[in-house]
């Protein structure tokens, strides 16, 4: 018997996220998580939530937790438009404005997941080589595309450019919509925000992943002009009408409203930051500038890959790419200061072996 019917299976190479262990008693910093958790008051939104509710459809345009994500970035509700998780919002506005005839462009070194989409969705694209120093060269997209998306700060660098990177990267490209990511910005980024008033191809996205601590309940969001957020909801509504569920409409209003827990747990985890950027670099690690909630770090004189299994061997969980360029690097999530006094003692103990 010819399996025939298997031709017509997708092939293809899959996004791999951080390995997430069975085993509670681990030091987990390899998946860009936030350690603290979620606002007070998005947690009492979860206990106080109507259960009976489930029975009906959330609702569909999610309105008051966009007009929650409005109020908060100072744009008007019809800029604003919401999906489960980040990458939903991402893999739907890859459908929704990358549909020309000229290839996309984003860097070589980043999110791992655009390129899958890609081949998903049969985008042709182009790389653009970071430089020596992992910055993005915003001259190299002046040449014709058919879209640009980049991630600011970027993933896995945590580097991130500024304002003035980003008004050069919307001239130099008038005639395709420009997607900035913009996942980990809270923790010292420079938001594109405040330009989708005067570019009206230029869309924001947003997570409540990081830095509000709701990575279990897949929220994203995006922000740009009317003409984007509406060709965005007729793909959404082509494909999932009820992308977020009540009880992520519920959480992630209160958890968007809490400014002042925001504030105090972002300014905890840079400081942290600081703090192991510092000992590390003075234990001889190269460690990149990050204005994210993690780092990237490496050093001449040890092999990061074989840093990586001491650590995992010790219940201490960070991430390696087994990539080009950036395979001499570990990236290493800033988790609460009791572990990352934890890692430090694990990375002195793999020097001293």
């Amino acid at each position: 018997m010819n399996d025939l019917w298997k031709k017509n299976l997708r092939d293809i190479e899959p996004y791999v996220p951080g390995e997430q262990s069975k085993d509670r008693d681990i030091v987990k910093i390899n998946a860009n998580e936030n350690p603290y958790p979620p606002s007070p008051k998005a947690v009492e939104a979860l206990k106080n939530f109507d259960t009976d509710r489930l029975r009906f459809y959330p609702q569909a345009n999610a309105t008051a937790l966009k007009q929650a994500i409005a109020e908060y970035y100072k744009v008007k509700t019809e800029n604003v438009f919401v999906g489960n998780g980040s990458d939903d919002v991402l893999a739907l506005a890859f459908q929704a404005f990358f549909n020309g005839d000229k290839p996309i462009a984003y860097p070589d070194i980043t999110y791992s997941f655009y390129p899958v989409w890609c081949r998903l969705l049969g985008i042709e694209y182009v790389n653009y080589p970071l430089d020596e120093n992992f910055r993005i060269n915003v001259d190299d997209y002046k040449e014709e595309n058919g879209g640009v998306v980049i991630p600011n700060p970027n993933a896995p660098t945590s580097i991130g450019e500024g304002r003035e990177f980003v008004e050069k990267l919307m001239e130099y490209n008038r005639d395709s919509v420009v997607i900035i990511d913009e996942a980990y910005c809270d923790f010292g980024g420079v938001s594109s925000v405040p330009f989708i008033e005067k570019y009206e191809n230029l869309l924001v996205t947003g997570t409540f992943s990081k830095s509000r601590s709701l990575a279990g309940m897949r929220i994203g969001f995006a922000i740009g002009s009317k003409t984007l957020i509406d060709t965005l909801e007729a793909v959404k509504n082509s494909y999932n009408s009820y992308t977020v569920d009540a009880l992520s409409i519920a959480m992630g209003i209160e958890a968007m409203k809490d400014v002042e827990y925001f504030n105090k747990t972002i300014s905890k985890i840079i400081a942290t930051r600081t703090r192991v950027t510092e000992e590390l670099r003075l234990l001889g690690f190269e460690v990149l500038d990050s204005q994210t909630n993690f780092i990237m770090a490496t050093h001449e004189g040890y092999n990061m890959k074989e840093m990586f299994e001491y650590l995992k061997d010790n219940k201490i969980f960070i991430r390696y790419f087994n990539q080009p360029r950036i395979n001499k690097y570990v990236r290493i999530t800033i988790g609460t200061d009791e572990e990352m006094d934890k890692f430090l003692q694990g990375v002195k103990d793999f020097i001293n072996r």
